[in-house]
């Protein structure tokens, strides 16, 4: 059974672990550094220096066997509480293709909902990432038709804006 915990900077070295390419690495952070690979100490420098880090609820889950995965819920608008954001989602690589990835989203969405109270949650994915893809419309999300493009390397993706709206 998964369960979800507030980040611990130690959870850091495990996190990033999971990261085999720069290519996983872009689909787990788009743009957000400027440099493949980090380092523990760049993900929880950028945790603790983030503009806004006390609207940035950052967690891990986990189960029996350890660090299955990471989130993080944030508040993209400080003057909208009813819209939240998810970001940096990642699973262990090695835990993957078991539906931990849905049951994590799922345990967010309810901490969203039931905790913050949000009435509506966003999360953003490539087009090219189809596994995190799927696992977001499975979870409960749905497309809402907005792309945004990024430059990625000498590529162009497409990031799909999706929303789960509380039941």
């Amino acid at each position: 059974m998964l369960r979800l915990r507030p980040y611990r900077k130690s959870d850091a070295e495990e996190i990033i672990s999971w990261i085999g390419d720069e290519r996983i690495f872009r689909f787990w952070c788009a743009d957000r550094f400027d440099h493949y690979p980090i380092k523990s100490d760049d993900l929880n420098g950028q945790y603790e220096s983030s503009e806004g880090c006390e609207d940035v609820y950052h967690f891990t889950a986990y189960d029996e066997s350890g660090i299955a995965g990471h989130i993080n819920i944030r508040f993209p608008d400080k003057d909208d509480l009813d819209t939240v954001r998810f970001g940096y989602v990642i699973l262990n690589d090695k835990m993957r293709g078991q539906g931990l990835g849905k049951e994590m989203v799922i345990l967010a969405a309810r901490y969203a909902f039931d905790i913050m109270k949000a009435k509506r949650i966003t999360i953003g994915v490539f087009e090219e990432n189809a596994a995190a893809l799927n696992c977001y419309l499975k979870a409960g999300f749905e497309d809402t038709g907005i792309v945004e493009e990024y430059s990625i390397g000498d590529e162009t993706w497409k990031c799909l804006e999706l929303e789960m709206k509380h039941p």
